[in-house]
Order: C-alpha cells, then sequence, then structure tokens
C-alpha cells in the first residue's frame, strides 16, 4: 500500500501503514489492520430467536466469516476485501472522530471487529451489569431482555427457575444493555447500532466486537482522566432530566394494600420514617395468577380498591408526600383502553395483519406501536397525562421497555428484531413527553429498568430491576451496586433499587437482616424507595418487624440529612453528566487497585460506601484508596489511604468514611450516629 499523510479529526488520526491502517485517538492505537492480523471480518449468519415472556433463547449459525485482509486507502476512505483483485466488500470512512460503515456486499448482515488490547488493561461499560464492573475476560451480549431469576446456572433457583418457565437468566442478562465501553487506556468506544451485538474481551490481545448487521458507525472518545470520558460520554448521550427536589425529603414507600395502604403509611411516619412519597403501584387494581397477586393492565385508578383516591391524593400533598403509581406500553384485552387503541389503530399487528397479543403469564395484552406517531401522542396524552398526571400522580414505575416481541409488524416496516433494542428509548420518549406536556420536568419523577443507547436523555431514574430477596452474588443486594456503577459511568447520574428485592419464588423469601442490610445501602444513593414484591404476604414487609421498622426509619433520617449533598450532586450531574454512585477509578485514576472494586463505591467525591452484602456479616473491610485519608463515620477514627481498613458494621452503621480533606465535613460529622453518639 502506498504511504499518504496521516488524515486527522480533531484527536482521531487515520494512518497509513505499509501494509494496512491505523486509528489512533489522542496517541492511542485503538486499531491496526494488516494483511496478516486484519482487524474486520464480514459474514453472513442465521439466527435463531425465541422469546418466552421477556426471556430469550438466542443462537447464530455463521454462514460466513471472511477476514478483510486486502485494504485500499484513498484520502480518508478504507475499501477492503478478502484478497488483492477481489470486489471490496466493506467500505469505512474517518468522519468528526467517527468511523463511518458501508456495505458494499447486499449480502453481509455480520460484522466482527477487533480491538488491539493490553494485558493489564480493564474495561467497563456494556450499559447496566449486574454481575460484573470490569468486564474483562468475559463475554456479553447486547440484548434488552429479563435479566432472569438467580442468573447463576450453578445455582438451584436459577435450575428451578430455568425448569420453571426459561427464566434462571446468567451473568450477562440485563434489561439494559448499551454497546459503549470504557478502557482503562482512558479512551471509550461506542458502537452505533440497534442490532443484537456482543462484546468479547476474553483475548488477551484484542477485544472482539459482533454486531449482526453493519453498524452505522464507530465512535471514539479519549480524555485525560476517567472523570472526562463520563462527562463526554454524556453529552453525547444526553443529560437525565433533573432529580426533583421533594424526593430528598425521605424514602418513597412502596404499599401494595389497597386504601389500608395510607393506614400502613401513617403508622411508618409515627415510628419516625422520613417520607417523601407513597408509592401504590396496585393503584389501577389487581388479578391473581399462579406467580402471585399481578397489577390490572388498564391504565387508570381502581377506586373500587381506593375508594376516593383522588382526594387522598390531595391530602397527601398537603402534608408534603407525593402519590406515585405503575405504568407500562401494554394494554390487558379485558380492560377499557385495549377496545379504544385497537379501533385507532395503536397496536402492533402479528404476521396475518390482525392485532397481536402477548401472553404475559395467564393474561393477554396489546402492545402500544410507538413508532405509530400518533398512537404515541395517545399514549402520552391520553393515559399517561390524563389518568395519571392530572389525576394526581407525581410518578410512577414505567415498567417493561424490554417486551417488545420479535415477530410483530410495526406501523414504521422497520423489523422488530432491529427495534427491540431501542424499544426502551421510545417508551422513555413518551413518558418523558408527558411529563413535559405538563410543565413538570424535574418534578414528577418516572423510573425504568430498561434501557439503550439514548435512555439517559429521557428518564430521570434507572432501578435495578427484579433482583432475588437475598443475598447471592448474581441476583442480590451486590448486584444493584454493580448496576449502579456501570449504568453511571454511561451518563446515567441516578441509579436505585427496590429495598428488599423483588423476586421471591421456590421459598425464597426476604429475612429481617436482608430488608436491614439493604435499606442501609438505599440511604447512600439518590433514591430510597421500597417495594413488597411479588409476593408480599409470604414476604417481610419493612412494618412486618418492630426492629425492622425502628432501623429503617433511622435509615431514612440518615438519607434525608444528606440532602444537601446531595443537592450538590444534582448540580454537578445537571453540569457534567457525573453520577451519584461512582466506582472508585473515577476519582483514584493512577490507583490500579480500585479498577476492579465494585461492592463499595464512592457517593459523589467525599463519601466512600461499602455496605454489608453478605449474609451473617458484622464486620467490613474495605479498601480505601490511596492518596487521601479516610475517616469512619460512626467512629470518627482516621484510617489511611491506599491501605484495607476492617471495621465493625452492626445494624444501622454501615461501613462508610469521608474524605479526611472535604468540604462536607460538618454535615457527615452530624449524621444521625456518627462520631459514636
Amino acid at each position: 500500500m502506498t504511504r499518504h499523510p496521516a488524515a486527522s479529526h480533531g484527536a482521531a488520526v487515520l494512518a497509513h501503514e505499509p501494509d494496512g491502517f491505523s486509528l489512533l485517538v489522542a496517541g492511542k492505537r485503538v486499531l491496526r489492520h494488516a494483511a496478516d492480523a486484519p482487524c474486520l471480518f464480514v459474514g453472513r449468519g442465521e439466527e435463531r430467536m425465541e422469546m418466552y415472556r421477556g426471556n430469550f433463547d438466542i443462537e447464530d449459525y455463521v454462514v460466513e466469516r471472511v477476514a478483510l485482509r486486502h485494504a485500499s486507502m484513498t484520502g480518508e476512505t478504507v475499501e477492503l476485501a478478502a484478497g488483492p483483485g477481489e470486489a471490496p466488500r466493506l467500505r469505512l470512512r474517518l468522519e468528526g472522530g467517527a468511523l463511518r460503515f458501508e456495505a458494499l456486499d447486499p449480502c453481509v448482515n455480520r460484522l466482527w471487529l477487533r480491538v488491539p488490547a493490553e494485558p493489564d488493561e480493564h474495561v467497563w461499560g456494556g450499559g447496566e451489569q449486574m454481575s460484573y464492573l470490569d468486564l474483562r475476560g468475559r463475554r456479553f451480549p447486547l440484548w434488552t431482555s429479563e435479566p432472569g431469576v438467580g442468573r447463576d446456572k450453578t445455582s438451584e433457583i436459577t435450575f428451578r427457575a430455568d425448569v420453571a418457565g426459561r427464566a434462571g437468566g446468567d451473568y450477562y442478562h440485563t434489561n439494559y444493555p448499551q454497546p459503549t465501553f470504557l478502557s482503562s487506556r482512558r479512551y471509550a468506544l461506542h458502537v452505533e447500532t440497534d442490532a443484537y451485538s456482543v462484546f468479547d474481551f476474553r483475548h488477551p490481545d484484542f477485544h472482539e466486537i459482533e454486531v449482526w448487521a453493519v453498524p452505522e458507525r464507530i465512535e471514539l472518545f479519549e480524555a485525560a482522566d476517567f472523570l472526562g470520558l463520563v462527562e463526554t460520554l454524556s453529552a453525547r448521550f444526553g443529560r437525565q432530566p433533573p432529580l426533583p427536589d421533594w424526593v430528598m425529603g425521605g424514602a418513597i414507600v412502596g404499599l401494595k394494600d389497597g386504601a389500608r395502604s395510607f393506614e400502613r403509611l401513617g403508622a411508618i411516619r409515627e415510628a419516625g420514617a422520613k417520607v417523601s412519597g407513597l408509592w401504590c403501584e396496585d393503584w389501577v387494581g389487581l388479578r391473581h395468577t399462579s406467580f402471585g397477586a399481578r397489577l390490572f393492565w388498564d391504565w387508570r385508578a381502581d377506586e373500587t380498591r381506593y375508594p376516593g383516591l383522588r382526594q387522598r391524593i390531595a391530602e397527601l400533598s398537603e402534608e408534603g408526600t407525593r402519590f406515585l403509581g405503575y405504568v407500562n406500553p401494554y394494554l390487558c384485552v379485558d380492560g377499557s383502553l385495549y377496545p379504544e387503541a385497537e379501533a385507532a389503530g395503536y397496536l402492533a399487528r402479528d404476521g396475518r395483519g390482525a392485532t397481536a397479543l402477548v401472553d404475559f403469564g395467564e393474561f393477554d395484552c396489546g402492545v402500544v406501536d410507538f413508532t405509530n406517531p400518533a398512537a404515541a401522542d395517545w399514549f402520552a396524552e391520553a393515559v399517561i397525562g390524563r389518568n395519571m398526571l392530572d389525576y394526581g400522580l407525581s410518578g410512577w414505575m414505567a415498567d417493561f421497555g424490554e417486551y417488545l416481541p420479535i415477530d410483530v409488524h410495526l406501523a414504521s416496516g422497520v423489523d422488530a428484531k432491529l427495534m427491540h433494542n431501542p424499544w426502551p428509548v421510545l417508551w422513555a420518549e413518551v413518558n418523558a413527553r408527558a411529563v413535559r406536556s405538563r410543565g413538570r420536568t424535574g418534578d414528577a419523577l418516572f423510573f425504568m429498568r430498561a434501557g439503550f443507547t439514548g435512555v439517559q436523555a429521557h428518564c430521570p431514574l434507572l432501578w435495578g430491576g427484579d433482583q432475588s430477596v437475598d443475598f447471592s452474588r448474581h441476583d442480590g443486594l451486590v448486584t444493584a451496586i454493580c448496576g449502579a456503577l456501570s449504568s453511571g459511568l454511561l451518563g446515567n447520574a441516578y441509579h436505585h433499587s427496590d429495598i428488599g428485592g423483588y423476586t421471591s419464588l421456590f421459598g425464597n423469601v426476604r429475612t429481617p437482616e436482608l430488608l436491614m442490610r439493604w435499606a442501609e445501602m438505599a440511604a447512600f444513593t439518590p433514591v430510597m424507595r421500597t417495594h413488597e414484591g411479588n409476593r408480599p404476604a409470604e414476604n417481610l414487609q419493612i412494618d412486618g418487624d418492630p426492629e425492622v421498622l425502628a432501623h429503617f426509619a433511622r435509615m431514612t433520617r440518615i438519607y434525608a440529612h444528606l440532602a444537601p449533598y446531595l443537592r450538590t450532586l444534582r448540580d454537578e450531574a445537571a453540569a457534567r453528566g457525573l453520577p451519584v454512585q461512582r466506582a472508585l477509578f473515577l476519582h483514584f485514576p493512577d490507583d490500579a487497585r480500585t479498577f476492579a472494586i465494585q461492592d463499595s463505591y464512592l457517593f459523589g467525591p467525599d463519601l466512600l460506601v461499602a455496605p454489608v452484602w453478605q449474609a451473617g456479616e458484622s464486620v467490613r473491610r474495605a479498601y480505601l484508596p490511596q492518596g487521601v485519608d479516610w475517616v469512619h463515620v460512626w467512629t470518627g477514627r482516621l484510617h489511611p489511604g491506599g491501605a484495607e481498613a476492617c471495621v465493625e458494621a452492626p445494624f444501622g452503621r454501615p461501613a462508610v468514611f469521608f474524605r479526611a480533606d472535604t468540604a462536607q465535613r460538618e454535615l457527615f460529622e452530624g449524621l444521625p450516629g456518627a462520631g459514636g453518639v
């Protein structure tokens, strides 16, 4: 190949090499192509995808995979072929720091890209990953789905969930995938595609990206430090709407007990709990199934279950407490909204042209087709706007964004397999549009578990999904930390989880210990919210045990005490896109010992939180990053950075430290119980 001068776009440089080309970003080689070591492969595959209630069985038969060894470069454009004299099959072009791709062979529907790796490199991202923060050494398919029960193929609960309903899951299953990763080499790479893709970080010499389509482009970002990378990515994907001020007054208490929910809320307050909201997802009524009590998916108030609800909401508001509900993008066939939507043509179709019906476990639903602008407008205005916001709701769980069936026919004409990943973003847009139409952005709060590239700009709060009600490594309390840290690296500033977990199956039920340890962690997150779970009658609730309730009340007071600090973090999120919960390495980029830590985190720049996440433990060991000294909140003792601290962690006193040089010392020393008081 003839040498030419390097072509530069900002920090990205496409450099000609004797036998290929390199792509450098701020001097870092992120691609290297040569005839004997090609970085690009194309081919054809025949996928098999089966969906069962949000869980997917996916496999691919690779018909062809061809190395594109021959590169022909003209200016800033490269055409690649299998060999000299053969027809080029792929064209790429550097534009504005991104590599744009164009398939020259219409038969190509698979692309593989190899990115050089270093032996000691760490990699993070991939959306919201629940099992591993550092992705190195593992393979991660990126497809929004139910995360599965247990998420560990060696555990009994996962095995039983697989047998009972193909719902066991694995370490890589997530509601919120995103084809973006950050490297400890201080660059980030994003694949702009809606298709199924895979990040494979198992090889010591390269990372391999697999896409079941020719992606639109590969985007590359670099910064001097990790905070700069996160800020850049947040600007790229969109900043989250601000966290409402009212939320910081206390916990959002989740009760689904009909009118009795108000009585129970009063008792929880009398126990000394700070409460900012009452969340009744059963505001729409219930149906009973073998899984447990399920909501009636017809999005209007059930005033039989909640008599005089509109007035009760107004009374709560006068007391300084907001009311929240629940909604998802499906309509049950036996509800009032389904015939209205079907008559207007707002529902997705099946292969025969009839309304597509989805079995959600003993009841069927229609899929509101958000690729139809009229359907999206109707749902935003008539359902969320009139039935929820105008009724008095200040927030809701916006559930089930990952459930788009892959065999439905959409108004846009786009294959549902290509709409499946971005579907949560459309769902978030509908919710955000409704909130904006009432002038309530930054006041009304909806939270989602599903996501994909771009959800950041619309969804004000993520939640970690349906963890098991236990301490398990891959589906318990500790996974909520990993989910917050991984998603936070991609511009999701606000994350929280169900206190006590959600999924209770096969005799797995909450313990007082689990509820108390989960509440301790939640006090140091952007939002404290409880959930009664899928089987409320079989599981302990926060008001079901005096000791648990007293402990919960204390943790809500700790959360509310930190509101001034949380407001500064909200301001920082708005200005820079930095998450509230942060991986340790964000502020300590030169301390390699922080790169793989995922069971402790920074709450903003000044607090380090190491929750107890294993049953039966009352002592916590936590690594404190080097370069600063740390003060143990509850005893006031000073601990040096760059070493492990071992502290007592009885109930009510999780391992929490603040930087000795913080400007927030007075606030932290005033925490209830701080300094041994």
